[in-house]
């Protein structure tokens, strides 16, 4: 992490095109009724012989589209949770992106270390079940949640895994009455598929990958620029300080669902390419 970072367009446009080849976020990332017919039946990520019919009621649920234009994001930020952003006074050029990516609720009021700016927010199933039992009497605590996100797109696995659809369309529903300038909208489970089926490909065992790298490759798919922040699975530093897990717990991830090193050394690769940036440490005012 001495040496100096520069952007390599070749490594960028390569990455790029397979990323688009196999997967297309650019145009699949969401269900949405330009990707989706009606009464077609979508095929689970996870749980490949569970399938859901696009149904009327769940067609009017869906966005006519994804939220940008292909090319038009220039410098993105995708916003993990790791520990190294403590004290990391990277606030402030992560508002700077023109779009900012975070995951599963992470709290913001740290702004100063991992800003405020969110243009799309993750949940999951598990988090809304344990944390938001009752959303259909009482959507308020959720409202709440997502109100420090402004009016980022609230994406949800709502086709991977069987038990969390309820959970993710009652979401939507809570929300729509008690927050509805919050768009809903849920991850294309064809698109979390191929991706998985990529990054196998890449050397990648784990049996489902995080969050965090769905999202940092659908970035360096349709982002100019790629800076990741808050993407280190260690328990120190690189100056041998103690870090938690999480720049706001020490819960850690499922080892038998997730890779978290593996992943990382995967995305150190992308970096050391010039493909996209890791921030591992202090930010420069």
């Amino acid at each position: 992490m001495d040496c100096p970072w520069r952007l390599n367009l070749t490594h960028r446009e390569l990455h790029r095109t397979e990323l688009w080849s196999c997967c297309n976020a650019s145009e699949r990332l969401m269900v949405t009724r330009q990707n989706t017919n009606q009464n077609q039946s979508l095929t689970y990520d996870a749980e490949r012989w569970r399938k859901r019919k696009v149904d009327q009621a769940l067609w009017e649920m869906l966005p006519q589209t994804v939220p940008w234009r292909k090319g038009s994001l220039s410098r993105c930020a995708v916003v993990g949770s790791g520990g190294i952003l403590q004290n990391s006074s990277c606030g402030a050029e992560i508002d700077n992106a023109d779009y900012v990516i975070r995951f599963n609720l992470a709290p913001i009021n740290k702004s100063c270390d991992v800003g405020v700016k969110t243009d799309l927010i993750t949940a999951n199933p598990s988090q809304i079940i344990k944390g938001y039992p009752n959303l259909q009497r009482n959507p308020g605590p959720m409202a709440d949640r997502l109100s420090v996100y402004g009016h980022a797109h609230l994406v949800l696995p709502a086709f991977s895994f069987g038990y969390g659809t309820t959970s993710c369309f009652n979401v939507y529903h809570a929300l729509r009455k008690a927050r509805p300038q919050q768009e809903v909208v849920f991850f294309h489970p064809d698109y979390l598929f191929e991706l998985g089926r990529f990054w196998r490909r890449h050397r990648q065992r784990a049996p489902r990958i995080s969050t965090g790298l769905m999202l940092a490759s659908t970035a360096l798919e349709i982002c100019e620029q790629v800076h990741l922040y808050g993407f280190w699975p260690f328990p120190l530093d690189l100056s041998q300080n103690t870090l938690p897990h999480h720049y706001y717990d020490n819960v850690g991830p499922s080892r038998s669902m997730h890779a978290m090193p593996e992943e990382f050394l995967l995305l150190l690769q992308l970096h050391s390419q010039g493909a996209l940036q890791l921030h591992v440490g202090p930010c420069t005012p």
